[in-house]
This record gives C-alpha cells, sequence and structure tokens, in this order.
C-alpha cells in the first residue's frame, strides 16, 4: 500500500523548505510534483521540466487542467507569471551546464553513501530514465522523496544498492514519511523526525547504517 495524502504532503512540505527565492529547480514526478504547493504564493522560484518550460505552477484544481500544459511525466500543471517555454535540448542545456540549483525527485534505492537508483527495475515494464541521470550529475544539490520501506516491507535505504543504478554519490539529502537523512562524509546522519515516527522506528526499519544528530528535529504536522 502507498502513502496516504497527508504523509505525501508532510514529505512536500518538508521538501520545500531546502528552497530558497532565486532557485532553479527541478521536479520529478510522484510526491516531488507536490513541493509547489507548499510554497508561499509570492515565492521567486523557477520550477523547470526536461520536456522545456521553466515556470511550472501549483497543481491545478481538478477539472481546469489545461490539456497543452504537462509536466516531464505528463501529469497536468500550472505555470507561473515568468513562465518561458523551450525545446528538450535547451531544457537539458541547462541541466548539463549546472544551472539547477535543486533536484528533487523519486527513488527505488538509496544506498548509505548516496548512490541513486531510481530508474529500473529488472524485468519490469518502464517508461525511460528521463532526465534524472544527467540531474543526478549536475544539479548542485539532488533531494530524494521515497516511501521508506518498498511494498514488500524491505527498507529502500540499504548499505548498498542492488537495482541499476542512475548515479553513484550524488544524492545529498533523503525524505520519508519517517524522517529526514544528511549524507555525509561520515555516512548517513539522521536529523529530523516526523511526529508520527520515532527513532527507534526508523532504525527498525533502515538497512542502511545511520547516525542520529545530536540537534535532531521533531517535525510536527
Amino acid at each position: 500500500m502507498g502513502l496516504g495524502t497527508g504523509d505525501r504532503n508532510r514529505i512536500a512540505k518538508r521538501a520545500a523548505a531546502e528552497i530558497s527565492d532565486g532557485m532553479l529547480v527541478n521536479l520529478g514526478i510522484g510526491i516531488p510534483s507536490l513541493v509547489p504547493n507548499h510554497l508561499l504564493n509570492d515565492h521567486k522560484v523557477m520550477f523547470h521540466a526536461e520536456n522545456g518550460l521553466v515556470g511550472i505552477g501549483s497543481t491545478p484544481e481538478m477539472g481546469k487542467e489545461d490539456a497543452h500544459l504537462c509536466n516531464a511525466g505528463g501529469l497536468p500543471i500550472t505555470i507561473r507569471a515568468g513562465a518561458s517555454y523551450c525545446d528538450s535540448t535547451v531544457a537539458f542545456g541547462m541541466i548539463r551546464r549546472g544551472r539547477v540549483d535543486i533536484t528533487i525527485l523519486g527513488a527505488l534505492q538509496v544506498s548509505q553513501v548516496g548512490d541513486l537508483a531510481n530508474w529500473i527495475v529488472p524485468g519490469k515494464r518502464v517508461p525511460g530514465m528521463g532526465g534524472a541521470m544527467e540531474l543526478a550529475a549536475k544539479a548542485k544539490k539532488v533531494i530524494v522523496l521515497m516511501e521508506h520501506n518498498d511494498k514488500a516491507g524491505m527498507s529502500k535505504l540499504v548499505k548498498k544498492c542492488t537495482l541499476p543504478l542512475t548515479a553513484k554519490k550524488c544524492v545529498h539529502m533523503i525524505i520519508t514519511e519517517l524522517g529526514v537523512f544528511s549524507v555525509t562524509s561520515e555516512g548517513l546522519l539522521l536529523t529530523d523526525v516526523f511526529d508520527t515516527s520515532s527513532i527507534q522506528e526508523i532504525r527498525n526499519r533502515t538497512e542502511a547504517s545511520f547516525t542520529v544528530s545530536e540537534n535532531i528535529h521533531n517535525l510536527k504536522e
């Protein structure tokens, strides 16, 4: 069973706190697409999509979708004042030139040294890698939003990824429905715990090794 709406929005809201005005931010599909909903209406952040749009707005209300406006995952979006369109060549050029400040994406597995696997489960049908490889390698900060465990209850934070990698040692932060981890040179550091969880629960549900920050934050609703 996947996460409920409350958990998905808690994760997206915590990720939004990492964004500052003036940034260029790329969002993956799924939970990352909820992040703009948790910024102030007058924010000065430009959201970028690989299919050629800079200036994505919040998710449109049901029934008010524009069939001509979609993100890289094909989901309906809105645009902000000042948005601009380009082709995919230019959109990928922004990524490869290191212009993207933060990319926020999902993952199938993240290792305790920050390796990312997020594009294929061998034998399963997938739509393709998209821009994940470029974003993981070139964005200034890589934040992963994901469910803490997979459908079989296995930890998605692992000692070593067993699925094909997207990129090595690229992840800076992981946010799940249980808490927030930073990837440091000494390994994973648990920095935040949602008030719906506990450090002990996180230890029980995590394969990867991690330490707990001396200044750990308790995240409330």
